[in-house]
C-alpha cells in the first residue's frame, strides 16, 4: 500500500510555514506578474508579513509600514524547490538563486540533524529549507560508498524493515533505494530493492529510486516504487511504453537533466557565461560547474531521457525538477536555472517546467504550505524580470529572493562583493618547471619544485586501517631516483586505498592552478597489479581516478588531466598514486612524473 500521510514533512512544513520572524516588516509586490505554482495571473498585488503570505490577490493600498516593490515587467514566483540534491557543502548558494528548498537524496546524517533544527527554531533566512533521505540504501560496495564516508549498507530482503527502520530513527523523511548495475559499483538485488520498497510503505514513507538504464527503472516500478529520481542517458527506449507503466503505477519522475548532461560530456547553455549568475560564484564554488563526469561530448546520449521525459509530461505523469547538486557538472541553486531550461528542451512548456520546481514537489513529497503563491503559504518567493511562462531564461534575471518572508538582498550583494574581492587577488597558471618535473626524490628528501609536495596517503582519515611506507633510491641509469611504495590495504572501507600523494599548494589541499598542464606523465614497475592515478580539485568531492599496471619492466605511463573526470586543472589541491581499493600487500614504483603542456 502506498503511503498517504508523510507525516514528519507536514509537521515541518506546518512549523516552518507559521513561524514568525519578528525582524521582517510586511512587503506589497505590486502590479506584478504571478505565477502562483499552477496558474498564471498577468496583473496582481501580493502582501506578506511575518513569513507568510497574507493576500496572494490584494486590493488595497499598501498598509502603513509596508516595503513596497514595483513588480512592473517582472514576474513573482514561488521559491524555488530542488527536487534532487546532495547537500553535502556549499549552504550558502541555493537561496542567492532563489532555491529555497531542497530535496536531499543522501547526506551526512549529523548535517541532516542540524538543518533540521534550523528549521524547527525559524529564522533560517541564509539557507535553503531541508527535507532528506539521509542514509541511502545501497550494497557492500554500490553507488554511494565510494566518497569516504562510512554507511551502513544492506545485503538481503530479510533486513529490509530493520534498515529501514534504522533510517527513520535517524531522521530520514524517505526513504531513497539504489538500484544501478552496468556501471561498476555492485548494486541491489531487485527482491532486496522490492523489500525495502514494502518496507518504507510500511512504515507510511516515500521509497524513491536510483536507476541508470531502462531495464531497472521497469523493474523497480513494477516493485511499487514511488518515483524515480533519475532518468537514464541513452540514444534510444521505449519512453511511450515507460511512460504509461509508470502512469499505471502512480509513479513521478525527477530527469536530473543536469547531471545526465554532465554525464554525456555535453555542457548546455553555459550558466557561467552569464555575468549575474558567475558573479555570485567564487572560484571554489566554479569548479563543480566547470568539471564533467565524460570527458568527451556525447550528446546522443540525452536523446532517451528527452524523450522519456516528454512522454512522461504527455502520459500526465508528474515531473519534478532536481539538479543533482553535489556531482561534477553542477553547483546548489545556480544549476536549477539550466535544469529548468533543460526540460523546456524536453518539451515541456516553461509554465510546467516552473510547476516542476513548485507546486509539484511540494506536493509529490508533502512538503506542506509551500511551492504555490496563495494565502497563508511559506513567503518564499523569487521575483525575475521579464516573463518566464513565455522565455524560461528568464529566471535568470533575478531581482530579489525572500526566504520566510526576508529578503535575500543583502546576503546577494555581501556574497558578490566577496566574489569580486577575491578575483582581484587571484593569481594566473603556476608556471611550470621548464621539464615539468615535480619529483625530485633523493635519498635524503622527496623534494619538488612548488607546494607541500610528497608524503604518505592513507584512508586513516575516514577511519580505515590501511598503512604505506615510501623509501626512495638509489638512482636509476638517467639519474632519476625512483619512490618505492609498499602498501598494505585494510579491509573495512568500500574504497581503501594507500599510497603516495602530491600537494601543489603551500597549505594541506590548498588549490593550485596546475592548467598550464595538459597531462601527467611518469614512470612505474611493480608487482604487475593495477594502480591508480588520482587527481581532487577544489569544490569536487569524488576524485578524478585512471588506472595503471606496474609491471616488473619499467613504463612511461601518460595520462591528460582530461581522462580525470571531474577535475578541474585550474584548482588542483591533490595528485595521488594509490594501492586499492581490494584488500591485500602491494608494492610499486614510481619515477620522473611530470606536468607538461603536451
Amino acid at each position: 500500500m502506498k503511503p498517504t500521510v508523510l507525516k514528519t514533512l507536514f509537521l515541518f512544513g506546518c512549523l516552518i510555514g507559521c513561524q514568525s520572524s519578528a525582524l521582517a516588516a510586511a512587503t506589497l509586490v505590486r502590479d506584478v506578474r504571478v505565477f502562483d505554482g499552477k496558474n498564471v495571473h498577468e496583473r496582481r498585488s501580493v502582501l506578506f508579513d511575518k513569513g507568510v503570505i497574507v493576500d496572494a490577490n490584494y486590493l488595497g493600498a499598501a498598509p502603513n509600514g509596508a516595503r513596497v516593490v514595483e513588480g512592473k515587467g517582472r514576474t513573482l514566483l514561488p521559491g524555488l524547490i530542488d527536487a534532487h540534491t546532495h547537500a553535502f557543502g556549499f549552504h550558502e548558494l541555493p537561496v542567492l538563486f532563489g532555491v529555497t528548498t531542497q530535496i536531499d537524496m543522501f547526506t551526512d546524517v549529523g548535517m541532516m540533524k542540524k538543518a533540521r533544527q534550523e528549521m524547527v527554531q525559524g529564522g533560517n533566512h541564509r539557507h535553503a529549507d531541508l527535507f532528506s533521505a539521509g542514509t541511502l540504501v545501497t550494497a557492500p560496495n554500490g553507488h554511494g560508498t565510494q566518497f569516504g564516508l562510512a554507511i551502513p549498507t544492506i545485503t538481503g530482503p530479510e533486513q529490509a524493515q530493520a534498515f529501514v527502520d534504522a533510517r527513520i530513527a535517524e531522521g530520514s523523511d524517505f526513504i531513497k533505494i539504489v538500484m544501478e548495475t552496468g556501471y561498476g559499483f555492485q548494486s541491489l538485488d531487485l527482491a532486496t530493492a522490492k523489500a525495502v520498497i514494502a518496507a518504507a510503505h510500511q512504515r507510511g514513507k516515500l521509497a524513491v529510486v536510483h536507476i541508470g538504464n531502462e531495464k531497472d527503472a521497469r523493474a523497480v516500478l513494477e516493485a511499487g516504487a514511488d518515483g524515480l529520481v533519475h532518468l537514464f542517458p541513452g540514444a534510444s527506449s521505449d519512453a511511450r511504453g515507460l511512460a504509461q507503466l509508470a502512469r499505471s503505477k502512480g509513479a513521478f519522475v525527477i530527469p536530473t537533466f543536469t547531471v545526465l548532461e554532465s554525464m554525456a560530456g555535453w555542457r548546455g547553455d553555459d550558466l557561467l557565461a552569464h555575468a549575474a549568475l558567475a558573479g555570485l560564484l567564487d572560484k571554489e564554488a566554479q569548479a563543480p560547474l566547470k568539471a564533467r563526469y565524460g570527458t568527451n561530448p556525447h550528446p546522443e546520449r540525452l536523446l532517451a531521457p528527452r524523450a522519456v521525459a516528454r512522454a512522461m509530461m504527455e502520459a500526465g505523469v508528474p515531473l519534478l525538477a532536481g539538479t543533482d547538486a553535489g556531482n561534477p557538472g553542477t553547483q546548489y541553486g545556480v544549476s536549477m536555472h539550466r535544469e529548468l531550461a533543460a526540460l523546456v528542451e524536453a518539451g515541456l512548456t516553461p509554465a510546467q517546467a516552473l510547476a516542476a520546481a513548485t507546486s509539484v514537489p511540494a506536493t509529490v513529497f508533502k512538503l506542506g504550505r509551500r511551492g504555490r503563491i496563495d494565502k497563508g503559504y511559506k513567503a518564499d518567493l523569487l521575483l525575475v524580470d521579464g516573463n518566464p511562462t513565455a522565455d524560461i531564461l528568464a529566471t535568470r534575471r533575478i531581482v530579489e529572493v525572500w526566504k520566510d518572508g526576508e529578503s535575500a538582498n543583502g546576503l546577494r550583494d555581501r556574497q558578490r562583493q566577496r566574489v569580486a574581492s577575491a578575483a582581484t587577488q587571484e593569481k594566473g597558471p603556476l608556471a611550470l618547471p621548464p621539464d615539468g618535473r615535480i619529483s625530485q626524490f633523493s635519498e635524503q628528501h622527496l623534494a619538488s619544485p612548488f607546494g607541500i609536495g610528497w608524503g604518505p596517503s592513507t584512508d586513516g582519515f575516514v577511519g580505515g586501517k590501511s598503512t604505506v611506507a615510501l623509501a626512495a633510491g638509489p638512482a636509476l641509469a638517467d639519474g632519476q631516483v625512483p619512490l618505492a611504495i609498499a602498501a598494505k590495504v585494510a579491509p573495512g572501507l568500500p574504497f581503501a586505498w594507500a599510497g603516495v600523494a602530491f600537494m601543489p599548494g603551500t597549505a594541506p589541499m590548498q588549490p593550485v592552478d596546475l592548467s598550464a598542464a595538459r597531462l601527467v606523465r611518469f614512470r612505474a614497475r611493480g608487482d604487475g597489479k593495477t594502480y591508480q592515478l588520482i587527481a581532487m580539485s577544489q569544490g569536487v568531492r569524488t576524485p578524478g581516478a585512471k588506472p595503471f599496471t606496474a609491471g616488473p619492466e619499467w613504463t612511461e605511463v601518460t595520462v591528460p588531466f582530461s581522462d580525470l573526470k571531474g577535475i578541474d586543472p585550474a584548482a588542483v589541491t591533490m595528485l595521488g598514486f594509490n594501492a586499492g581499493p581490494q584488500p591485500g600487500d602491494y608494492r610499486f614504483e614510481i619515477a620522473d612524473v611530470r606536468l607538461l603542456a603536451q
